[in-house]
């Protein structure tokens, strides 16, 4: 039987034009098919900020909203298991827990909570609408605005497979942490493609924070200890050595994010100052939602409206709890009731951030007191940059 041979020549032309014709009807279907690379389903938001900073404030303005999963401060659980390291060191295990946080996998908390669990056994977890409404709790609705004490009393003994099984039914996870004191620890998690994270920078003037603080001396001293790398001895912060870490880390990620960031940070970073917050909730609350993809609704906007309308700054007893103050009023406490020789000593070790965040210095114990000079510069639109601003020092 006769064979018939077909020069190679012919046989590569033929290749070449059927995978051409193949690639041809490959792009042209594809074009018609969903992008592989899609974001994840859920938005993810990281508050980012340090103690006695308004934080928990935030933290219930995404809280209270039924479209969010919110969690306090769950890497509380790492600095107290292991209490003896640095928060330098500590980072990684920080990064490592509120990523599988946000991906709603709750068995990270297995190394360092009993093995036998409730929801009760998690830090602040009354403070979290999403864990005092169903699935969690049959006690509430999602569109409650539910109280720290109510849950406590209703919702404490449901299982903590009730953390992963609720954070699962959400739209937004969000996350408040005061335990990063460095934006690129958080880079691997910005570039994780299962991520869709963005973070809310909280600042506060740190003279306001030092106020605070004092307010709260036992309960810091061992993050204090943690934050000094005293290897496991609680600190009392007299000298001012952790505000002066903390104005470090909020001068340190602020640059980052706006002084050449990568490109993995465009429309990620948003910085917010509690002052701003508090003279005008409604505006900045608007923005923050905006960035987190969320809608602000009538029931929100009115207990927003009474949380910071209420009377007084609040009692001492009430230094971690959310109740209803007035807010300005809060921000301002700390004129009158600081020494101006504290006031001089804040503004030697916290003078970058002051100047770099917006804050003006004072120079006598008469323009502290003097409430009708405004301390709080105003805020440039858009994307600002306080390093090229001439503040008064």
């Amino acid at each position: 039987m006769a064979r018939i041979r077909i020069p190679s020549t012919i046989v590569v032309l033929f290749v070449t034009i059927q995978t051409g014709f193949l690639l041809f009807m490959y792009a042209r279907y594809s074009s018609f098919m969903p992008q592989s690379e899609e974001k994840p389903s859920q938005v993810h938001i990281l508050i980012l900020s340090s103690w006695r900073s308004g934080s928990s404030f935030v933290g219930q303005l995404f809280s209270q909203h039924p479209s969010v999963f919110y969690l306090m401060e769950p890497a509380w659980h790492v600095w107290v298991t292991m209490y003896q390291n640095s928060a330098k060191v500590l980072h990684m295990a920080v990064r490592d827990l509120v990523r599988s946080v946000f991906l709603c996998d709750m068995s990270v908390f297995d190394a360092y909570m009993p093995w036998k669990r409730n929801l009760s056994d998690l830090f602040q977890w009354a403070v979290s609408r999403a864990l005092c409404s169903a699935p969690a709790c049959d006690s509430f609705q999602r569109t409650d605005i539910t109280s720290e004490m109510a849950c406590k009393t209703l919702c404490g003994r449901y299982p903590f497979s009730k953390v992963e099984e609720a954070c699962k039914t959400y739209s937004h996870v969000v996350v408040k942490e005061v335990r990063f004191f460095d934006l690129k620890v958080l880079y691997p998690l910005l570039t994780d493609p299962s991520l869709n994270l963005k973070i809310i920078h909280l600042v506060r003037d740190p003279r306001a924070v030092v106020k605070s603080r004092e307010q709260s001396v036992k309960a810091l001293a061992r993050d204090n200890g943690i934050v000094l790398s005293t290897n496991g001895t609680k600190v009392e912060d007299s000298k001012y050595k952790v505000m002066q870490e903390i104005c470090r880390s909020h001068v340190q990620i602020y640059e980052t994010a706006t002084l050449k960031p990568p490109n993995f940070l465009k429309d990620r970073y948003l910085m917010i100052r509690f002052e701003d917050l508090v003279k005008d909730p409604l505006s900045e609350i608007s923005e923050m939602y905006k960035f987190a993809d969320l809608s602000l609704t009538p029931t929100l906007k009115s207990w927003i409206y009474n949380i910071t309308h209420g009377q007084g700054p609040g009692k001492k007893k009430e230094a971690f709890k959310i109740t209803s103050r007035d807010a300005v009023s809060v921000s301002q406490a700390w004129r009158n009731v600081l020494s101006f020789q504290k006031i001089k000593k804040i503004q030697e070790v916290c003078k970058g951030a002051i100047n770099m965040l917006g804050y003006q210095l004072v120079d006598s114990e008469k323009e502290q007191r003097d409430l009708s000079l405004d301390l709080v510069l105003p805020r440039r639109q858009n994307q600002f940059s306080w390093s090229s601003f001439n503040p008064k020092h």
